[in-house]
């Protein structure tokens, strides 16, 4: 049978990520998202542009498909300022009703659907508030506290009853090549460098206390994602997703910075959140002078200053609880691919510098 997939959310850094993996593997693809994805690939897809949080707009976008047989949820809505809307409830209705949105027309009368991945996070864990167990495994009770994941995974099972397959994945930090979004940190990064550059400033580290942690390559991601829609051992799962490495951020920083071209320095706690906007017209400087593409500050950040600072431990004096998860069940059920995560961190640079977002040094 013909694949057809549906990329929810597939300008952000795990749906173009996904796009680019399922067009290499043969897929048709659907990519839906409110802009247009920036894809590489050669290969040709549909780009359906809709908000998830309109209903009606949804209904008639999603009702005029026909013969999708996959969907790949990674659509995602976070309030300014992100880390306070994690707990808020209008925000994971919000995220409820997108999923709703985004599957009520496709499993209709008629429907071709067999699988439907979707996306939760370490927050599953409860890592925003309180220790996470070391290392938190997939098969722990459901952490409770009120999570837009848990009201997704309901509907989710719900809907898909003697209907179709999930899998639901949980990866750590994810670093991708996309930019003005909510959570990406290689945007961050490479902006904050630019500056430092500019200023005649050395690249910094700007966070806290050191601490030790695992995180994702959005291809790696988009690859378990490819994976677990044509795997039996995947359906009606939830697998952790990890790198298969630690990392420390002072250990991983020369690499980037040499990637970048600047020279680094002592520690210099910096709020993110405060200092990018701050410096909007040296951005704006050296967009002129690089001849990069026309990005203004807001638009290359989204929210992810905000969480670059979380991530970073900013203002933190002891290091936060470690969160490591184990990947031992995803390695069992026969994905086995790994990626290092400093040249992860290396290669989503040098990605947004081809692509004339960064500057090259």
């Amino acid at each position: 049978m013909l694949n057809k997939v549906l990329i929810a959310g597939a300008s952000g850094v795990v749906g173009a990520a996904a796009v680019e993996a399922f067009l290499a593997d043969g897929w048709e693809v659907v990519a839906l998202s409110r802009r247009r994805p920036e894809i590489a690939h050669a290969k040709p897809y549909t780009h359906v542009a809709v908000d998830l949080r309109d209903a009606q707009a949804s209904r008639a976008a999603l009702g005029a498909l026909s013969g999708v047989t996959h969907v790949v949820y990674a659509a995602l809505f976070e309030k300014p300022g992100l880390i306070a809307g994690w707990t808020e409830r209008d925000q994971m209705q919000t995220n409820l009703a997108m999923l709703q949105n985004c599957l009520a027309p496709l499993a209709g009368a008629g429907s071709s659907l067999r699988h439907v991945s979707l996306l939760q996070g370490t927050k599953a864990y409860g890592i925003h508030l309180h220790p996470m167990p070391i290392p938190a495994r997939e098969r722990a009770p459901r952490d409770p506290h009120a999570n837009f994941y848990w009201l997704q995974e309901d509907y989710l099972k719900e809907l898909s009853a003697g209907r179709f397959a999930f899998t639901i994945l949980r990866p750590q930090l994810i670093i991708g090549g996309a930019y003005g979004v909510a959570m990406n940190l290689a945007p961050v990064i490479g902006a904050y460098a630019a500056i430092c550059r500019e200023l005649g400033e050395p690249f910094a580290f700007p966070g806290g206390v050191s601490y030790v942690w695992e995180a994702v390559d959005a291809r790696l991601l988009a690859n378990v994602f490819v994976w677990a829609s044509q795997s039996p051992a995947a359906h009606g799962q939830h697998f952790n997703v990890t790198n298969g490495d630690v990392f420390e951020w002072r250990n991983v920083w020369p690499a980037m910075a040499a990637t970048l071209g600047v020279a680094i320095g002592p520690d210099r706690p910096r709020e993110l959140k405060q200092f990018l906007p701050a410096h909007s017209a040296v951005w704006d400087r050296i967009v002129a002078r690089h001849g990069l593409r026309q990005v203004a500050m807001p638009d290359l950040l989204g929210e992810s200053h905000h969480y670059a600072d979380f991530c970073f431990a900013y203002g933190a004096s002891v290091p936060p609880p470690p969160a490591f998860v184990s990947a031992i069940k995803l390695r069992q059920a026969g994905f086995h691919e790994v990626c290092d995560s400093e040249q992860m961190f290396c290669h989503w640079l040098e990605n947004l510098i081809a692509r004339g977002i960064l500057p090259r040094a």
